[in-house]
């Protein structure tokens, strides 16, 4: 059987100095080579470094990336694997307050709510709009994206990650 390649980015939006070279340590062993990032410093989070990393692998590998990180304590971070040919793409963000979130994502990047999801959301709101708001957006990752947002904005002046495709 043929592997099929898959491709997306390891986000760390912040990471104790210390904890730097572990974090390249076990990308590396998801993705089955050494990396090195490069590091700059955070401004966000005194004392924390941040890294881009643009990798390639068989499908599953973005969810190896994410598992491989999950519950560092201080790490913020955020991993894609973009959707290709017969597989949906795939976006996990981690924060230490909130834990790991994973979402479906489509050719755009867009999370997909699952179908079941939606309907568990109306179940339990009741009718109740503020309720539905609330489900809805747990169901998106709101709070995981407002923690990260401004690590993600923080960096002014590094380099642009290009999406590999679009549309």
């Amino acid at each position: 059987m043929a592997h099929t390649l898959a491709r997306g980015v390891l986000f760390v939006h912040s990471a104790p100095r210390a904890l730097c070279p572990h974090i390249e340590w076990a990308a590396g062993r998801a993705i089955d080579r050494a990396v090195n990032f490069e590091w700059i410093e955070q401004p966000v989070l005194k004392g924390t470094q941040r890294a881009e990393f643009v990798w390639e692998g068989e499908r599953g590998t973005g969810a190896k990336i994410a598992s491989a990180l999950r519950g560092w304590e201080h790490l913020r971070y955020e991993v894609t694997e973009d959707a290709s040919a017969g597989a949906d793409g795939g976006r996990w963000m981690h924060t230490p307050d909130l834990g790991v979130y994973y979402a479906q994502t489509d050719t755009a990047g867009n999370t997909v709510i699952p179908e079941d999801r939606v309907r568990y959301a109306m179940e339990v709101s009741g009718g109740n709009a503020v309720e539905l708001q609330r489900e809805l957006r747990l169901a998106l990752g709101q709070a995981w994206d407002d923690e990260l947002e401004p690590f993600r904005h923080a960096g002014d002046g590094t380099r642009v990650v290009w999406l590999h495709r679009a549309g």
